[in-house]
């Protein structure tokens, strides 16, 4: 059976490239797709989430809107990595979808209450304050979702700080509270992200599907090439987000190891640095793992199938 995720994003080039995989991967069920501010407003973002899915075609979701602004924290945005409409590069269509009317932290809770324990899988790949405070504001939801795996933080890397990873570092007391939480919790960083590139030999291989929604992705990865090129010296961009879909597709292209996991909140120089204990083998009942290898050439492999499958949309 397909997995069951919803997707909490704050679209985003890589943000973009996840929902793409996401739809047009036929072992993942989407059920939902939420937004938080993050790479851009709020407002952006969900704008910006609405557009990718008119450029994919993406229908018979609900789409909603969640939280503007971290817990305890002031917005930050990444402006400089995503333009100031958080996805710049193509042209943005105006998106034709209705957002659904509930805040995206009632949106994730009624979904996962609506399906059977253990069946719905939760795709962070922006900031964790809609899931801090959906599981807060629901604690059953411990024993109903079948795992967060999460796009964010890093073993040994950082990029918002030399240690902290931007989805953690932006609201690291959401990030404690998801990873502390007790249900199972699957970090992607940037040990793996930073290995899944955009390279010149992927690009051509999406240029050659021929499809809108490949012209789309070739487009964001050129200003989102020249952005990583310009701010952090990459010769081609990591597309971050699309890893945590790829470990809910298939565990062996993103590799994860179980071990303890928390988040700095009050650190002078370390705030949002995500701390992995491995001085021993994790005991059995830890909830926590992160991700320790990719197989990039198998994770291209998957968004160009995804894009394939997507095809070209049929225009209302």
């Amino acid at each position: 059976m397909p997995s069951k995720i919803i997707l909490d994003c704050d679209p985003g080039h890589d943000d973009a490239v996840a929902m793409l995989l996401a739809w047009g991967n036929p072992e993942i069920d989407l059920l939902a797709v939420t937004t938080v501010a993050g790479n851009q407003t709020l407002e952006k973002v969900t704008h910006n989430a609405l557009s990718v899915a008119c450029v994919a075609g993406v229908t018979g979701i609900p789409f909603a809107a969640g939280s503007e602004r971290p817990l305890l924290r002031q917005v930050e945005v990444a402006a400089e990595v995503h333009g100031e409409s958080g996805l710049d590069g193509p042209v943005l269509p105006e998106p034709n979808i209705v957002l659904d009317e509930r805040h995206a932290v009632d949106l994730i809770i009624d979904t996962v209450m609506a399906h059977e324990p253990g069946t719905v899988t939760l795709v962070p790949t922006g900031a964790l304050t809609n899931i801090a405070l959906a599981v807060r504001k629901e604690p059953r939801l411990l024993e109903r979702v079948k795992e967060v795996v999460l796009m964010g933080g890093g073993l040994h890397e950082g990029n918002w700080s030399p240690v902290a990873e931007f989805n953690i570092a932006i609201d690291p007391e959401a990030a404690q509270i998801v990873f502390t939480a007790g249900w199972k919790v699957v970090m992607v960083g940037l040990d793996v992200t930073h290995r899944a590139l955009a390279t010149d030999a992927v690009r051509q291989r999406v240029r050659a599907i021929g499809t809108s929604p490949a012209r789309f992705v070739d487009e964001l990865m050129d200003f989102f090439a020249k952005a990583y090129e310009h701010n952090q010296g990459f010769d081609a961009p990591p597309v971050h987000d699309p890893c945590a879909v790829a470990h809910v597709i298939d565990p062996t292209v993103v590799r994860a190891t179980q071990m303890p996991l928390q988040v700095e909140t009050k650190g002078l120089l370390t705030t949002g640095m995500t701390v992995a204990d491995r001085r021993a083998p994790a005991p059995a009942d830890c909830p926590t793992w992160a991700a320790t290898d990719i197989d990039p050439d198998r994770f291209w492999d998957l968004v160009i199938d995804a894009l394939e499958r997507i095809g070209e949309p049929k225009a209302d």
